[in-house]
């Protein structure tokens, strides 16, 4: 009864193995021709002129940035402007106690008088020949003495009062009214902002490739993104480039110019400069097409016998969704586009093959 059971144990533990190899086999064999089975899609670069958009962070400078500071001695007598307010050329701003200078410059006026009659009394003499020529040339020399006293005089006096140089906006004041100022000191600062210079770094590959591009006749017009995200309303345009590279990070410094009729844009703001770069028979094809080994980028490329080849590439810009490629590919390539990690360099496949303008038309895509 016992040796019945066993036998019929191993006999059920044998059919079980039998399925099971079955199974496997049957499992194999459908994944032995899952390529030639699926049917993949497969596309070729498109080649058309686009625009790359770069984007450098950038510092805004007023055209002209200046600090006023006291020239003289005296204690802070008058302030006629406020902070933050618009100021023309030669409008007075502040004034320091010219009580001092005041007395200096009367004293020097009443010299400079004396000198003079002394120098018309000795002229009379000397044509008279009552005394020598050059006694009269040492009035002539003390009348000049006494004039120039009276100018230094009257420069020291002038600069109690101190006046805008140029239009501008008065930033915050670092003296206060009654404030006892030593010469030198710090009393604001003056900003141009009629116009803005804006400051950004290039990495040296980038400035060499816009050094070979660029046209002498044709001014590089950027765009200014500001803190806010959003665009600034005028262009700028590159007017200058530094003439040394930082060492430590190997940038050289960019400066556009830009309009600021509306006075929106202030010294010392930040934002990000938005450059053009025209590429001419760009090739473009999906992102999503492409495959990542060690930093290298690859995509699946299909020979005349359907099969499947690893084709590194390398990238010339990069775009929502897009790639435009530098070296690799050819127009008339073939590449994967879809079920790239179903498949292998060596893999034979069935395919269907998909227009590159109808492709790139269904993504996200914002190159022009």
């Amino acid at each position: 009864m016992n040796k019945i059971k066993i036998l019929g144990l191993a006999i059920s533990c044998c059919a079980i193995v039998s399925l099971t190899i079955s199974s496997c086999n049957a499992s194999a064999n459908e994944q032995g021709h899952e390529h030639e089975t699926s049917v993949y899609e497969v596309t070729s670069p498109l080649v058309k002129d686009t625009i790359n958009y770069k984007e450098y962070v950038c510092q805004i400078h007023s055209i002209n940035h200046i600090e006023l500071r006291a020239q003289e001695r005296g204690f802070l007598e008058k302030i006629y402007i406020d902070e933050g307010k618009s100021v023309k050329k030669g409008d007075l701003l502040f004034k320091i106690m010219p009580k001092i200078y005041e007395a200096e410059y009367e004293r020097a006026q009443a010299e400079a008088e004396y000198a003079r009659i002394e120098y018309l009394n000795t002229k009379i003499l000397a044509d008279s020949n009552v005394v020598s020529k050059n006694q009269l040339s040492l009035a002539e020399a003390n009348y000049k003495k006494a004039n120039a006293a009276l100018s230094l005089a009257e420069v020291h006096l002038n600069f109690t009062e101190i006046r805008a140089p140029f239009n501008g906006i008065i930033d915050r004041f670092h003296a206060r009214l009654g404030s006892l100022i030593d010469e030198g000191d710090l009393l604001t600062h003056l900003s141009d902002n009629s116009q803005m210079w804006i400051y950004f770094n290039v990495p040296e590959v980038e400035y060499l490739n816009f050094k070979e591009n660029a046209r002498e006749e044709k001014a590089l017009k950027v765009k200014l993104l500001m803190a806010n995200g959003k665009y600034f309303n005028y262009p700028g345009v590159v007017e200058t480039i530094e003439a040394d590279f930082n060492h430590e990070t190997g940038n050289i410094a960019f400066r556009a110019t830009f309009p600021n009729p509306e006075g929106l844009l202030r010294h010392g703001e930040t934002g990000n400069i938005i450059m053009e770069e025209d590429l001419e028979n760009a090739m473009l094809i999906p992102q999503k097409a492409t495959y990542e080994i060690l930093d290298r980028n690859y995509v699946f490329l299909l020979d005349d016998q359907n099969v499947l080849h690893a084709q590194p590439i390398t990238i010339e810009a990069e775009f929502p969704h897009l790639y435009a490629i530098k070296d690799g590919l050819k127009p008339s390539d073939k590449i994967l586009l879809d079920g790239l990690r179903k498949v292998k360099a060596g893999d034979k496949i069935q395919y269907k093959f998909k227009d590159p303008k109808e492709v790139i038309s269904h993504l996200n895509l914002y190159a022009e």
